[in-house]
């Protein structure tokens, strides 16, 4: 059975980024009918927080995004010190005592002459003595020691992936405060959760090297992995500066909608077009890891608008009504209302400008040089309510009384009751207006 997983860190809100992980491992569970895991990698006591948690499981909700199984690393330490100590007791796991400053010096020293900035392995030469003074003096961290050939693995993206393991520096695992890192509880989890595929940034793959490593050493079969493009804005640039503002409760707050989200994170950086879709088993059933790239993919938000406003106009009327109801729009005027508006909007935040229009009226738009023409057709104009013949009625007057006609007519009258050069169908519009304008 295909198992996936996403295992973000409950340290801040989920971000575009995220999504592109998440998405592509719920996907390939998805379409072959597999489990999705929900991770949460809260091994940090310090800068996890349960509030963050929350977050995560509202962002994937929203998105549709649903898990068959949820973990927290947190509550599975033991399992974590039971796969250390197995480590250990093979000589893959070693204590060292070196300290942030110590590695700093030793890494420009190495630099300064032409060496990679790999660990040296000096702990591996310290007898019993010195390691009990160090320890007692400062306390030990440990490494796993990676056996120093080629890693190798079939990438789902990236293709034939060799790594020198000699080039790589022995991971840290275990902190000196005993915190487990990621690179050792990801494995764990992975080998007795039963991962079958791991899909994640590019900026992973030493990562995966070494845990290829550490799964071997733990006498279990690594997943199949694949690593994905990172995304970067529009114009090329790091996308880490501006994920404030991508944030998915943000884009969620701006009106975006899941559909045009998932449809396009679903395409962008592969060779299928974007096509917006609302049925996630549709979207699932087309995606395919072998159709994405390895380049940097550009991500820009302004692609969502169009997706949202397509998905947005599509919506019926059972949609929206409670969207029509929280705007005050009465229960007799929401289909036309809805008909009125879903032209002309792109989020349905959109639709309480155009009821306030309805609503409470506008203050006339009028050039200088209509200035005679409007007064004279706004005297023609009987007070609302006004029916569906009204605008045409309206029209035919103002032309037989004014002689105006085709553009030189109607952008001032629509101008002139709505404050707008664009908009709906007037005829549709006019029923709904409450108020005649004064000018």
């Amino acid at each position: 059975m295909i198992v996936t997983r996403f295992a973000p860190s409950p340290t801040g809100f989920l971000h575009v980024g995220n999504l592109r992980t998440a998405l592509f491992n719920h996907l390939i569970a998805r379409k072959a009918q597999g489990r999705f895991i929900l991770r949460l990698d809260d091994t940090d006591p310090e800068r996890s927080r349960p509030e963050y948690a929350d977050a995560i499981r509202e962002d994937l909700t929203w998105l549709g995004l649903g898990w068959d199984r949820e973990e927290r690393q947190s509550a599975r330490l033991d399992r974590y010190e039971a796969a250390a100590e197995r480590l250990r007791e093979t000589g893959r796991l070693y204590e060292c005592f070196e300290t942030p400053t110590e590695l700093d010096l030793k890494r420009k020293r190495q630099l300064a002459m032409g060496r990679p900035p790999v660990y040296d392995r000096a702990a591996l030469r310290l007898d019993e003595a010195e390691k009990a003074r160090l320890r007692a003096e400062r306390g030990g961290y440990w490494r796993f020691r990676l056996d120093q050939s080629r890693i190798e693995w079939e990438d789902g993206i990236l293709g034939p992936v060799s790594i020198d393991a000699a080039s790589v520096s022995d991971p840290v695992l275990i902190r000196a405060d005993g915190q487990v890192l990621y690179t050792l509880a990801s494995v764990v989890d992975d080998v007795e959760m039963e991962v079958s595929h791991v899909v994640r940034g590019s900026d992973h793959v030493t990562n995966t090297a070494t845990q290829i490593q550490i799964i071997g050493a733990l006498g279990a079969t690594p997943p199949a992995f694949a690593h994905h493009s990172l995304l970067t804005g529009a114009q090329g640039e790091a996308l880490s500066k501006r994920l404030g503002t991508l944030s998915l409760r943000d884009l969620r707050a701006r009106g975006i909608a899941p559909a045009a989200l998932l449809s396009l994170m679903a395409r962008l950086g592969s060779s299928q077009p974007v096509e917006l879709s609302d049925d996630l088993d549709q979207i699932a059933a087309a995606f395919d890891l072998a159709q994405f790239g390895a380049a940097p993919t550009r991500f820009d938000e302004a692609d969502l608008l169009p997706l949202t406003r397509a998905h947005v106009q599509a919506l019926p009327l059972e949609a929206v009504r409670a969207d029509l109801a929280a705007i005050g729009v009465p229960e007799d005027q929401e289909a036309l209302f809805w008909k009125v508006a879903r032209e002309n909007i792109t989020v349905l935040a959109d639709l309480e400008d155009w009821w306030r229009l309805c609503r409470d009226g506008a203050t006339p738009d009028v050039a200088p040089e209509d200035a005679d023409f409007v007064r004279v057709a706004l005297e023609l104009l009987p007070p609302p309510p006004w029916g569906p013949e009204a605008w045409s009625s309206w029209t035919t007057a103002v032309r037989e009384a004014t002689g105006r006609k085709g553009r030189g007519l109607f952008m001032p009258l629509r101008k002139a009751l709505t404050g707008r050069d664009h908009g709906p169908d007037m005829g549709d519009l006019m029923p709904l207006l409450r108020h005649k304008p004064e000018f």
